[in-house]
């Protein structure tokens, strides 16, 4: 007797020209607005717009503040830690890239 075992998985599909708001991002990813502002002071995001009330954030920036926050609360890292952090995943990433291209 054979059987068959169904199981779905639900995802979302951000698409990089998604644009947020502060309040949108802060929804988004479960975040404050302050610890929003911390990042983008620190370089850890980059929004368009001058003014925190003007500020756009894309998918990449999203994505970027999911994995900040999760450094910030699973590993306590402190901003200036998680800006380093992230900085080293986009190199291990280019790296990555920069092999893949040359053995292809």
């Amino acid at each position: 007797m054979n059987r068959t075992i169904a199981t779905y998985l639900q995802s979302q599909v951000v698409e990089e020209e998604v644009e947020l708001t502060l309040v949108e991002l802060c929804h988004a990813c479960d975040a404050q607005q302050e610890q929003i502002t911390v990042w983008v002071l620190e370089g850890l995001l980059e929004p368009s717009g001058e003014q925190p009330q003007d500020w756009r954030f894309g998918g990449a920036e999203l994505s970027r503040a999911r994995l900040a926050l999760r450094l910030t609360r699973d590993l306590e890292i402190n901003p200036p830690g998680v800006a380093l952090a992230l900085d080293l995943l986009d190199e291990i990433a280019e790296l990555k890239a920069q092999l893949k291209r040359r053995s292809a």
